[in-house]
């Protein structure tokens, strides 16, 4: 071949890749996008109202895959037992009809807003009380479909579902929430979910929660039947932990200061009445605002809370201090009663005792007419008093000496123990009324370590039993 021949025909090739450059750069992606919608979901091409077909185009049920990503949970709620939670719910599912060419794999996906331009899974969370969608700045919803057919949607909702709880061991409780998502219309004849392979849940990092610790998550099946079929039910259950280190600071440590400030009572002296009284009823009335303010925020039901069993027996601690004082007030009148009639019985007896040694000394002085004196023989007779108290001073010196015991011995040096000997007014009335605040307390302060030692165990090995 000639050289000129040469020259053109590489001139006439280099022509042509320039060409087809400069068409390939001026290539509008968008406008291909655009003319591929029209193609795909043009009038008469594609009807939103027909259910895609099954796996490999058979005529068995769409599979439908679903994950989500749990942005936050704002707040549970005890009184109305719900929770609320926000986030992003993602489908996917494949659609035959929605084929289209990537252009050698330039296009990747195409985007949509619109939902009501392809067909939808009917899903509708089944414990849902309330829910939105956000719209702001934009509504938070788009929809991908790839070459191969494949269809994404996902949204930002937020939503208000229910939570039964079990409120027995409150507030050492655990709490399941589920969310429930299930088909409404089709049944599994037609249309089943099924959870996205690997990781269909994800949680938010750092999340926080005011009263709760997210302890896990679980996902499952829940599909239910019905007179018009069965239908396809997917499931995530939260595990929730309730943070006891707050009752702990609210409830539990104020209550049992309540209790421990009403034993103060026992320690005041018993004839201090308006004191004591005080006391008392203020520490009853704190109890009951206590307890009246744990009620309210929590829900009315049928069976006993672990709670309930903490104030009831503090309260009833704090009333017990109370009664008591009621009954020490009532053995320290008691006792005074029989010191009066004591003090009169000893007055009435000393003036006999005076009258009989007048009459002793008059007889004693009496003379006869032949001016001797009658003598009297040194005899007791049975009703001198004297010689009656002179017999049992005796009586008591010559009783053999009983053996010593320690711990009374050691309990008698303070003045208030009921080991130590306190003087008798009347018949056998001691001073009951200090025995008594000296036996509370000791008895309150034991018992109510005792119950603390049963409610812990029992609860805090409950929650292990039930975990």
């Amino acid at each position: 071949m000639a050289p000129g021949h040469v020259f053109w025909a590489i001139f006439y090739f280099a022509c042509l890749c320039s060409a087809s450059l400069a068409n390939n750069a001026k290539v509008n992606f968008r406008e291909k996008e655009k003319k591929i919608l029209d193609q795909i979901l043009g009038a008469g091409k594609y009807d939103a109202r027909i259910r895609p077909s099954g796996i490999n185009g058979t005529d068995g049920p769409a599979i439908v895959r679903i994950n989500l990503f749990v942005r936050s949970i704002m707040t549970i709620s005890d009184i109305k037992m719900e929770y609320s939670v926000q986030l992003t719910f993602r489908e996917q599912w494949l659609d035959e009809r929605l084929k289209f060419d990537d252009i050698g794999g330039r296009l990747k996906y195409l985007t949509l807003t619109e939902a009501n331009r392809v067909w939808m899974p009917d899903l509708f969370f089944s414990n849902e009380k309330e829910g939105h969608f956000h719209n702001i700045i934009m509504p938070n919803v788009y929809i991908r479909i790839f070459p191969y057919g494949s269809v994404l949607y996902s949204i930002r909702i937020s939503l208000t579902l229910a939570c039964p709880m079990n409120l027995k061991l409150y507030p050492l409780d655990r709490q399941v929430c589920s969310l429930r998502m299930a088909s409404y219309g089709w049944t599994t004849a037609d249309l089943v979910f099924l959870w996205k392979e690997g990781d269909p849940v994800q949680v938010v990092k750092n999340l926080h929660l005011p009263r709760f610790t997210l302890e896990k998550f679980l996902t499952d099946y829940c599909n239910s039947k019905t007179n018009t079929g069965e239908y396809s039910c997917l499931k995530v259950d939260l595990l929730f932990k309730r943070e006891f280190s707050y009752y702990l600071i609210q409830i539990y440590i104020p209550c049992c200061m309540l209790v421990i400030v009403s034993w103060v009572s026992f320690w005041l002296d018993q004839g201090a009445v308006p004191a004591r009284v005080s006391l008392g009823v203020t520490t009853l009335l704190t109890m009951a605002t206590q307890t009246s303010g744990i009620n309210a925020s929590l829900p009315p039901v049928s069976y006993t809370k672990a709670i309930d069993v903490w104030t009831g027996v503090c309260l009833t601690f704090v009333f017990g201090a109370l009664l008591e004082f009621a009954l020490v007030n009532y053995a320290s009148r008691s006792a005074d009663r029989a010191a009066d009639m004591h003090r009169e019985n000893m007055k009435k007896k000393r003036r006999e005792m005076e009258q009989a040694s007048l009459d002793a000394a008059s007889d004693l002085l009496d003379t006869d007419s032949n001016a001797t004196f009658a003598m009297k023989p040194l005899v007791r007779h049975p009703g001198d008093p004297m010689a009656l108290e002179k017999l049992r001073q005796c009586e008591v010196h010559m009783q053999a000496p009983k053996r010593p015991n320690c711990c009374r011995s050691w309990l008698s040096k303070f003045p208030t123990s009921p080991f130590k000997k306190v003087p008798c007014l009347g018949r056998g009335q001691c001073s009951r009324s200090k025995r008594i605040d000296v036996i509370s307390r000791i008895t309150f302060p034991l018992v109510f370590a005792l119950f603390n030692l049963v409610y812990w165990s029992t609860y805090l090995f409950r929650e292990e039993e039930e975990d």
